[in-house]
């Protein structure tokens, strides 16, 4: 008898412990168990359309973005249709302060998501990010594309805690928990991970080829095409070592703003 009820007790907390480990995985909140989950890379895609409407995104994952709190389109105001400017900064090539007084003078706030290596080379640019009320966050310490430092969690957890560090010991402010994945590049597992250190993963709902310095759009071409694809709730991606950006962006918010779109950071409480 007491054999049996032993048995009976063990079955008990085996059937117990799984079920806390599942709730685990699936309860927001709670960290997830990401050891087994995949790690097959797969690189963020949107289709573009003309109609003003939000672009559909990859329909073969066997996961919800929301699960490890992933965005690519941002809230809608009741007031507004709403866009949420962004900007990715790797390194710094002369157009961000351009970039910065433009967005003073119109009134509009930013994300600029940067690397370790753009804060120790551009301390005061990053300080005027903070004191003008942008939201500097997290781009990694080295832009690997995170599926391929999944391996180690010390490795993973390092390419985002060496941001924050430099963030911090530069500001004395903890830097906000928003993260943009390198190259747009990342796993199921990646993404796991980025949550259980308590990051918001931003995609995006439009970007354009802006990121070669030496290739750059027409100003024409660059204001039409970003027009042309706005819609509500949009994340835009934009990178500030781009010219064309910095010379057409005060055209491209009056624009927008005529259009009845007003720009947004309220994301982030959601």
């Amino acid at each position: 008898m007491r054999k049996l009820t032993s048995l009976l007790i063990i079955l008990f907390l085996c059937i117990s412990l799984s079920d806390f480990a599942t709730a685990s995985v699936n309860n927001k909140g709670l960290k997830s168990n990401s050891t087994y989950l995949d790690n097959t890379c797969i690189n963020w895609f949107f289709i573009p359309n003309d109609k003003f409407m939000t672009p559909e995104v990859n329909d073969k994952l066997n996961f919800k973005l929301s699960d490890y709190d992933a965005i690519y389109n941002g809230p809608k105001s009741p007031e507004n249709k709403s866009l949420y400017l962004t900007f990715d900064e790797g390194y710094e090539n002369g157009y961000t302060e351009q970039i910065l007084d433009v967005l003073k003078e119109k009134n509009v706030k930013a994300i600029f998501f940067v690397t370790s290596h753009y804060i120790a080379y551009s301390p005061d640019t990053v300080k005027r990010m903070v004191a003008e009320g942008h939201i500097v966050a997290n781009h990694t310490k080295h832009h690997y594309s995170m599926p391929s430092v999944t391996y180690s969690s010390e490795v993973f957890n390092k390419e985002l805690s060496d941001v924050e560090d430099r963030f911090k010991e530069l500001t004395g402010e903890n830097m906000p928990k928003f993260f943009r994945p390198p190259m747009g590049q990342y796993s199921e597992k990646s993404l796991a991970m980025t949550k259980d250190l308590g990051y918001k993963t931003v995609f995006w709902s439009f970007a354009y080829g802006d990121y070669e310095p030496n290739n750059q759009p027409s100003h024409e071409y660059a204001k039409k095409h970003i027009l042309c694809h706005l819609h509500d709730g949009s994340i835009l991606l934009l990178h500030a070592i781009s010219k064309t950006n910095a010379d057409i962006l005060d055209d491209v918010i009056d624009e927008a703003r005529n259009s009845g779109y007003e720009f947004y950071l309220y994301f982030i409480y959601h």
